[in-house]
């Protein structure tokens, strides 16, 4: 994973803000050194090149910006699906054999437990883990049920099950995998640190630091890149997945089993 998996929110805040202001300072610094001693008044482009360098800065912010919300919206529908498919997958656990559905449900009660906990850089890999042996006792369990009665209530057992396993490969893709590209990253620095450069330049030739006007800019930049990577992680920051979906299934499940301990009057 790249750093920026690594680093918390605050500290990619306090970063970028940092090396836009370095890069503005030595803007200003080579500004105000050529007007020293060269004695000579700031290009009449160099204006327009600031407006120029700050619209291309826009315009691949907002692209950043739509890619990270577009992965956000994708882990939301994923953690949907798959709690329509587990909840499908306990529904259909009915259909087959006492002996096998009492145990898949238990299993699918595990399952939910385990992707309700919270996914982070550290522990992902023996969340991933767990949840694949979970997948194989289930279908341990349900290819028993199929081979012990092959009729079309077990299929459909078989088929939920099937669509569990798919779903949390499709939400594991979306959630580790589906990331905004290194390229990306490096674009939008390159372009920032420029801009910030010319920015820092065109004050050097003015003589008088902005900093009134500068400090804000890089600010709110630096606020909306961190909100682009805290929008780029599934769990990781601030903004998280919901998962009232998973979490209204584990509700639903816990109140099932409740229901069949209670013993009949």
């Amino acid at each position: 994973m790249p750093l920026i998996e690594f680093l918390p929110i605050s500290g990619i805040f306090i970063v970028v803000a940092v090396i836009m202001l370095l890069a503005c300072e030595l803007g200003y610094q080579l500004g105000k050194r050529a007007r020293t001693l060269h004695e000579v008044e700031a290009p009449a482009s160099l204006g327009s090149m600031v407006a120029g360098l700050l619209g291309m800065l826009a315009f691949v912010l907002a692209f950043t910006f739509s890619i990270a919300s577009g992965h956000h919206d994708l882990r939301k529908m994923r953690v949907l699906e798959e709690a329509n498919a587990v909840g499908t997958a306990y529904l259909r656990a009915d259909l087959v054999a006492p002996v096998y559905g009492q145990e898949i449900k238990g299993l699918l009660r595990d399952y939910v437990d385990l992707r309700l906990q919270t996914v982070t850089v550290e522990n992902y890999k023996a969340i991933l883990e767990q949840s694949e042996q979970i997948h194989d006792l289930l279908w341990t369990q349900v290819s028993s049920a199929a081979m012990a009665h092959q009729d079309t209530n077990t299929q459909l057992a078989v088929i939920s099950i099937n669509e569990v396993i798919d779903v949390h490969t499709k939400r594991a893709m979306a959630a580790l995998f589906t990331r905004i590209p290194a390229s990306i990253w490096l674009a939008l620095l390159a372009i920032s640190t420029f801009c910030m450069l010319t920015m820092g330049i065109q004050i050097g030739f003015a003589g008088k630091r902005r900093l009134i006007a500068v400090i804000p800019m890089l600010l709110a930049f630096a606020v909306l890149v961190t909100l682009v990577v805290d929008l780029d992680r599934p769990q990781g920051g601030l903004i998280k997945v919901g998962q009232q979906a998973m979490s209204t299934l584990q509700k639903n499940m816990s109140d099932d089993a409740g229901k069949a301990q209670v013993p009949a009057m």
